[in-house]
């Protein structure tokens, strides 16, 4: 389930060949002061807030990783989360308050959580029962206005757990009703809109993925596409609509939308794509995510709320050509702007913004 809901700031998931922008379109690409420029080191953007401001994290030169914000100036600001034996902190979600969460990698793998003020202050935390070995932990990804966080965790079992946080510090786990109990199954949490509902996907005990909301009160209900395979949702934005991806009964793969309500609306990237999903959605309804066409080839798109969707790639991606990552490390914010990371042909990360 990791593979889905988590992504990694060490290694790429996908790569894609550079797409021909319109003139409309603006692609810039930015690196952290501090970052380093061998192999596997670099920048790597994950989300935008309203302000146009950045969170994400960067790879320094002795491989260590550093959370960063930039501002819509491309002013950055670099920060770790406190204590000895911390090798990576990243930033992975923003609020209009420019408040920060993420997690952290301690020395022996474990993962932490953590929320930093727009002052700078950082506050660590874990839900009781997160897994202490390699691999295990916690993983916030989301934090709406109210500073409300949700993520989830992982235990000493290897079973998944969602939570929410409140911006008082108070920690609610939750499990989708037909979540397993198996190492990689369970339910991971992913964002969190203004009204603190959430969805995510759970992994049930025959190991197959299906969407659920879970309403401020707590009240969760699970969903698929209908005839899907397996359904994955990945974001929600204010008004309750949901995106994410499903799998048909021939393994391909398809972005949807999920009304409050619980209508669905199916799409897809141009000419006839393998895979397409959307990972990121605004106030308005316009979402982000990537396709893959049947070479294999990867590429970032836009799709407007009358579902026109034009495609885009960050410059610079090499032979390698430009990475689009999987997770949540993708944000679209209100204006449409979308932040993102791609790949070099030397395999440095270099993160973008792409303008509408």
């Amino acid at each position: 389930m990791k593979e889905i809901f988590k992504g990694t700031f060490l290694a790429g998931l996908l790569v894609a060949a550079a797409a021909i922008a319109s003139s409309a379109q603006t692609i810039t690409s930015f690196e952290d002061p501090n970052a380093g420029t061998a192999s596997g080191q670099g920048t790597l953007g994950t989300t935008i807030n309203t302000a146009g401001t950045i969170t994400g994290a960067y790879i320094d030169s002795n491989n260590l990783g550093h959370g960063f914000i930039r501002s819509s100036k491309a002013k950055y600001t670099s920060f770790d989360a406190p204590g000895s034996g911390v090798v990576l902190t990243a930033g992975t979600g923003i609020n209009s308050g420019s408040v920060v969460t993420g997690f952290y990698l301690d020395s022996a793998a474990v993962f932490h959580g953590f929320v930093r003020s727009k002052t700078g202050a950082i506050t660590t935390f874990d839900p009781t029962g997160a897994g202490t070995n390699r691999g295990e932990g916690t993983e916030p990804y989301s934090i709406n206005t109210a500073g409300t966080i949700s993520g989830f965790y992982t235990d000493s079992s290897g079973v998944l757990h969602g939570f929410v946080r409140s911006s008082s510090g108070a920690i609610t786990s939750f499990d989708a009703p037909g979540a397993g109990n198996g190492n990689h199954q369970g339910t991971a949490a992913s964002v969190i809109n203004t009204s603190g509902v959430i969805t995510g996907a759970y992994r049930d005990a025959q190991n197959k993925y299906h969407g659920f909301v879970r309403s401020a009160a707590g009240k969760i209900t699970d969903f698929d596409y209908p005839s899907a395979t397996r359904t994955v949702a990945t974001a929600i934005n204010a008004a309750g609509t949901i995106t994410g991806w499903y799998a048909d009964t021939n393994g391909v793969e398809h972005g949807f939308v999920r009304t409050k309500q619980g209508a669905f609306t199916s799409f897809d990237g141009p000419n006839n794509p393998h895979q397409t999903a959307g990972w990121a959605i605004n106030t308005a309804g316009v979402i982000t995510g990537l396709y893959q066409n049947s070479a294999g080839v990867v590429f970032g798109f836009v799709r407007a709320t009358d579902g026109t969707i034009t495609s885009f790639s960050a410059p610079g991606g090499g032979t390698l050509g430009t990475l689009v990552p999987g997770g949540f490390e993708m944000g679209i914010n209100a204006a449409g702007d979308v932040t993102g990371y791609y790949l070099d042909s030397s395999s440095v990360y270099h993160g973008y913004l792409y303008v509408p």
